[in-house]
């Protein structure tokens, strides 16, 4: 049976290093036996279809692939249809309410516990607030990104020691739910 997955790639084409050009990503994702394949913009989102049940080892493929077909590493995450929904459907912020650019889900390769984070504390950075889900955290940063404090302190190493992570606005969550189930 066929799956739509959506490929998350970390960190390329950002200040002009780690360039994957998305006609490039999509000939490695063809290399790698998957169909339906398209891009979402240049920060690293592809869908495709594949055969596959096994998203780490689709992951882990792709990031063998681009290695070998760029020369440098790029972590990536590979989450199906079914997931994303599943993410977009239990996001605690009212996200119909909200701009894209205030509210955005962290996706990692694995569950994370309250633990992670237990040090910060939520009074210190209201209004933002984060929430955590199914292998993801959701942040509610009503200035935006590039104007949050408490973006910065979950990006702190302490918090995401030895996790692979990538984050998507919510306008990108929205459009790989759409481009997934298409």
């Amino acid at each position: 049976m066929t799956t739509t997955y959506a490929a998350l790639l970390r960190g390329i084409n950002v200040s002009g290093s780690k360039r994957v050009p998305m006609p490039e990503l999509r000939t490695v994702l063809t290399g790698l036996g998957h169909t339906g394949i398209a891009t979402h913009l240049q920060s690293g989102n592809a869908v495709f279809r594949s055969d596959s049940d096994d998203e780490d080892a689709l992951a882990a493929a792709l990031e063998q692939a681009l290695h070998r077909h760029f020369g440098f590493a790029v972590d990536c995450l590979v989450r199906d249809a079914g997931y994303l929904a599943a993410v977009a459907a239990a996001c605690p912020f009212p996200a119909a309410e909200l701009e894209g650019r205030q509210l955005h889900v962290t996706f990692f390769d694995r569950p994370v516990g309250t633990d992670r984070f237990a040090d910060l504390a939520a009074e210190d950075f209201l209004p933002e607030e984060f929430r955590l889900g199914d292998r993801c955290l959701y942040l509610y940063a009503p200035d935006g990104l590039g104007r949050s404090r408490l973006a910065v302190a979950l990006g702190r190493p302490r918090h995401v020691k030895g996790l692979t992570a990538t984050s998507r606005n919510w306008n990108t969550v929205a459009k790989l739910v759409e481009l997934t189930h298409g």
